[in-house]
């Protein structure tokens, strides 16, 4: 479950697996609609009447990106048929167009014609019933569509040269049915190097075409290929006609320039320039991955990698409104406000107004996203929630605005986001104790009153006595105020449990009436000193998160810091004691936050900077970062990239800039 590379321009998303087949495309939304919903587009290469899909393990291949780009560099090496292909692949950071160059290297002695096929296995608007394909010889193109779907495939190869030069475009193609009445697809036609020229079909289809080259004794040559996308015939057509006008090598260029500018532009880089290399790499490298994940209209999806279909037929392809804001908080620190932005009105806009508490997760275009929560709990009716992320939404917003000082901006969201929501947090609380009442934890997994959500609601009623002081609106200063108060009470009165030696992660209601806690170590106790509830020097919390990240420790060689003990999740190991849970990147980077945080010398600083090195030797070569590990073998589990990774490494990585700087 893996994709080591992503592209995008925040309305079309493309993701490639170890094979380098596109196993995810999503649009007119990032995450929404994925138009391969599981299938794949796929390259082979014939030779000397030999064929080789890529995923012939045969292949040994390098998956990496330009540096400080959204433009890939794959390197694949047959030596059978003593060919080297490198892959150059990118999406215009303008125009919704897939920019696909080829370059054959012969390894061979001799003279020969290859030949490169592409497979397009598509399900439109995530269903194979009522697509078509067809070949357009007008446009010397294939061209699939669904309603208001189009997707259009071409390319050219140079051959000859000076007054020999000419340009050739698709040399074969065939359109067919697949996965119906036993029809394999248009891809085993393939196979023989040949394709049958079928020229349209209907239903369940796919498409292969093919380019011809032929590559001198140890020289190479070059296939261009490209795939536009809209939502109309005009729209691809113009598309296409742009990459001739233009030029495609201009308009690669013209991407791959955009992303260094990007990349750089609020990135510090003398101050990035203290840390060692792997690690300012993978810092440009994470912002560039959350750029991928992006929505233009404001959701900041999760990830993107369909082969977790594979547990429960669900994806990540949605926008939690906690992780959406633990990325806006790492975007905003570096000046990404045109993002954020777009973020923060994206909540506002799905905030319910009979119950202002975000939902569970989004889908890109604002519709609210699957959920396992319940209706019904123990016979009672609830709207479920996680009260963090509302809360969270709010924490990273004040943070907005005291980064950027958009007072326009944030004036806008006052009335129709923070009291909202502020007034709902001040209310939704235990009369007695003042801690929120029972809502979904951190991890969607268990109900009750949880450390992490009261440390999130506090940093959320703090941030919103801030907003109501800003707007001189005084009432609500002094309700929000006193509402933190009462929580920081709370969780100090409730949550400490004297023979353990710490905090606890959650309370729960008993059959008696009485509170009972939960005693599990768990990684979301970090959030007592992270929203600002308590110092990290405070000695209850030390405690507390000395016996968390030490219980939680990975004793293999892979290390790093689970989730909670006994996670279940992808778990890989019985032995409990050794490996509490996979090792996450998150609750790794959560670990080096605390250090940071407590440090007082520039040696007590040194531990954070060795797990940040840990996570960059972590990250697979492209420096793509999943959400965990497998223990024994270092290899991701779960999704990858995970957008949240990337933006813990971005903000931990600016803290312990921060910090380098105020000891030294």
């Amino acid at each position: 479950m893996t994709r080591p590379l992503a592209l995008g321009n925040g309305s079309l998303l493309v993701a490639l697996d170890n094979d380098l087949s596109i196993r995810d495309l999503t649009y007119p939304h990032v995450g929404l609609l994925n138009h391969l919903n599981g299938n794949s587009i796929r390259l082979g290469v014939w030779t000397e009447g030999r064929f080789a899909w890529l995923s012939d393990p045969a292949w040994r291949k390098r998956l990496l990106y330009e540096d400080d780009t959204l433009v890939t560099r794959a390197e694949c090496e047959h030596p059978d048929l003593e060919l080297t292909l490198v892959v150059s692949d990118c999406v215009s950071h303008r125009d919704n167009i897939l920019l696909r160059a080829f370059t054959f290297h012969n390894r061979a002695d001799r003279a020969r014609e290859v030949r490169l096929f592409l497979s397009h296995d598509f399900n439109i608007a995530e269903t194979d019933i009522g697509d078509t394909a067809f070949y357009n010889p007008f446009l010397d193109a294939v061209i699939h569509y669904k309603r208001d779907n189009y997707f259009l495939i071409s390319g050219s190869v140079e051959t000859g040269s000076g007054t020999e030069a000419k340009t050739e475009g698709v040399f074969q193609y065939t359109t067919g049915i697949k996965g119906f009445n036993g029809a394999e697809g248009t891809w085993r036609d393939a196979e023989d190097g040949a394709l049958t020229m079928n020229p349209v079909e209907q239903g369940s289809v796919d498409s292969t075409v093919s380019f011809r080259v032929e590559v001198g004794a140890h020289s190479e040559a070059k296939i261009q290929s490209w795939l536009c996308v809209g939502a109309t015939l005009d729209e691809v057509t113009w598309a296409q006609r742009h990459v001739k006008e233009v030029g495609f090598e201009t308009l690669r260029a013209n991407t791959a320039n955009y992303w260094r500018a990007w990349s750089h532009s609020h990135t510090q880089s003398e101050r990035l320039d203290r840390l060692p290399a792997p690690i300012q790499a993978l810092f440009r490298r994470s912002l560039l991955t959350i750029r991928t994940q992006a929505d233009n209209h404001g959701a900041i999806m999760a990830a993107n990698d369909s082969d977790i279909m594979a547990t429960a037929r669900a994806n990540y392809s949605y926008m939690w409104p906690r992780d959406g804001a633990l990325v806006a908080f790492a975007l905003d620190r570096l000046g990404y406000q045109d993002i954020t932005r777009r973020f923060f009105l994206f909540c506002r806009n799905g905030l319910p107004k009979d119950r202002p508490a975000l939902m569970h997760k989004y889908s890109a275009d604002g519709s609210w996203g699957a959920t396992w929560h319940p209706w019904q709990v123990d016979g009672q009716s609830e709207v479920p929630f996680q009260q963090d992320s509302t809360a969270l939404v709010l924490w990273a917003l004040w943070r907005h605005y005291t980064r950027h000082r958009d007072l326009e901006f944030v004036e806008r969201l006052y009335q129709t986001f923070v009291t909202p929501a502020g007034d709902f947090m001040a209310d939704f609380r235990d009369p007695q104790t003042g801690l929120p009442r029972p809502s979904y934890d951190l991890w969607e997994e268990r109900r009750g009153i949880h450390a992490y959500t009261c440390g999130a609601v506090y940093g959320a009623l703090e941030a919103s006595a801030q907003f109501a002081r800003l707007f001189h609106d005084k009432a609500r200063e002094e309700i929000y105020t006193r509402a933190a108060t009462e929580v920081r009470d709370g969780i100090r009165a409730h949550f400490w449990d004297e023979g353990a030696g710490r905090y606890v992660r959650r309370l729960t209601v008993g059959p008696d009436g009485t509170w009972e806690r939960d005693l599990t170590i768990d990684s979301a106790l970090m959030a007592l000193f992270a929203f600002g509830a308590f110092p990290a020097t405070d000695e209850r919390v030390a405690a507390t998160l000395n016996q968390t990240f030490e219980r939680l420790r990975v004793q293999t060689e892979i290390g790093g810091v689970a989730r909670y003990e006994n996670d279940y999740y992808f778990r890989r190991s019985d032995d409990t004691a050794r490996v509490p849970g996979n090792p996450w990147i998150i609750c790794t980077l959560w670990q080096a936050q605390f250090i940071i945080a407590r440090a007082q010398t520039l040696s007590e600083l040194t531990p954070a900077l060795d797990i940040l090195q840990w996570v960059a030797d972590r990250a697979l070569p492209s420096g793509v970062l999943p959400e965990q590990l497998d223990p024994y073998t270092g290899q991701p589990l779960s999704v990858a990239p995970l957008t949240w990774s990337h933006a813990e490494f971005v903000a931990t990585t600016q803290r312990y800039l921060d910090r380098l700087e105020e000891l030294g």
